[in-house]
């Protein structure tokens, strides 16, 4: 068993970019590793880098022929009208860049290495993970490959019968249902924004019996995530009882991200990880979306401080400061007027209020099926 929780990351999120006009331009788990260090959360002794998938093992979830799609429009720098009709490649959501499989491959490489690592237990986070959107023979929504699927996989293979999987992202994992509808020794739960992309995940929507689906409204609140949290995932997890859990830690349903209208701090993200460390003898938490640069290295951040036993402190030091406030925003408002705790701390303030009475009916609908 791990002795300590494991970082995967790589350089790879530095020195990459879907482009200046795309949301995914920010910076995110590059700023998760230099805030780690900053705080001093992040020894070599927990941090491995992420090996890069083989095009052969992507063929777990993935068809042959995506994958060499993927891979040839990296060295071409292009793809042709039949490929992007296919594949969805070279679009303004998945578009082409210098390192369109390289990167993704990364992510699919380190939840896989996730699941050997956890063979007999511990917690390893991935940041880079969580591209929950990816098909097995296209991309979609900003996801080439689909490492939530990969790492359920691997997990399995490396003895997890029970696997849970928990999405807290603002948007559906319509991939991640693909990939195991009907299926008895996966079950996911999904918490995210209703009438939002990719327009899946409505309340009635059972994937075979696999996937409990909770559509929230816009302003969903961390009064009403904790009431989630308690009266939905907490009970279908211990119900369960899983081998593994992977938790999808998307920070895109925190109030000032440009991709929803949800209003959760990043506190109501630490407190569905302090809820399920220990529920399962193996934990595996992802990234996912996040497109603040501030508010997602700051969630994540706090998320590998939690899985580590760390408290967040009330006022960072000059070094953390210093990497928050080497961001930039360009493009978006937010970017022009940040609030200043975005530099000095971790913690949002607190974002409670009214639990609505279409959250209460929802999970009681969803319990009922359990």
């Amino acid at each position: 068993m791990l002795q300590r929780p494991l970082f995967i990351g790589s350089e790879i999120y530095r020195s990459s970019s879907y482009g200046g006009a795309h949301p995914l331009r920010v910076p995110r788990v590059s700023t998760v590793m230099d805030l780690s260090r900053a705080l001093g959360w992040l020894p070599d002794a927990q941090y491995v880098t992420s090996p890069r998938a083989k095009p052969k093992a992507l063929w777990a979830f993935h068809t042959p022929e995506y994958v060499s799609a993927l891979a040839r429009a990296e060295r071409r720098g292009d793809v042709s009208a039949a490929e992007r009709s296919q594949f969805h490649l070279g679009t303004h959501s998945n578009p082409v860049f210098g390192e369109m499989f390289r990167r993704p491959a990364t992510g699919a490489g380190g939840v896989m290495l996730a699941g050997e690592l956890l063979a007999h237990g511990g917690i390893v986070h991935v940041p880079g993970g969580g591209t929950h959107h990816g098909m097995p023979d296209r991309a979609n929504g900003f996801c080439y490959l689909n490492d939530p699927v990969l790492a359920i996989k691997s997990l399995q293979h490396h003895g997890a019968g029970r696997v849970v999987y928990v999405d807290i992202d603002a948007h559906h994992p319509d991939g991640v249902e693909v990939g195991f509808r009907g299926d008895p020794l996966v079950r996911m739960i999904s918490v995210h924004e209703e009438k939002r992309w990719p327009f899946t995940g409505a309340l009635e929507e059972a994937a075979g019996g696999s996937a409990f689906n909770l559509p929230v409204p816009r302003g969903f609140n961390d009064s009403e995530m904790r009431m989630v949290l308690h009266e939905l995932i907490l009970p279908l997890i211990e119900y369960f009882a899983p081998e593994a859990i992977v938790l999808q830690c998307g920070s895109d349903a925190i109030e000032e991200d440009p991709l929803s209208r949800l209003s959760l701090s990043n506190n109501a993200h630490v407190e569905v990880v302090h809820a399920l460390m220990g529920l399962a003898p193996r934990l595996l938490v992802l990234g996912g979306g996040g497109y603040n640069p501030w508010s997602v290295g700051r969630c994540w951040t706090r998320v590998w401080g939690v899985l580590n036993g760390f408290d967040a402190p009330e006022f960072m030091d000059a070094r953390p400061e210093r990497v928050l406030r080497g961001l930039s925003f360009e493009g978006n408002s937010r970017g022009r007027n940040p609030p200043e705790h975005w530099f000095r701390t971790l913690a949002d303030q607190p974002n409670e209020g009214p639990v609505r009475n279409e959250i209460r009916t929802r999970i009681k609908v969803l319990r009922a099926r359990s």
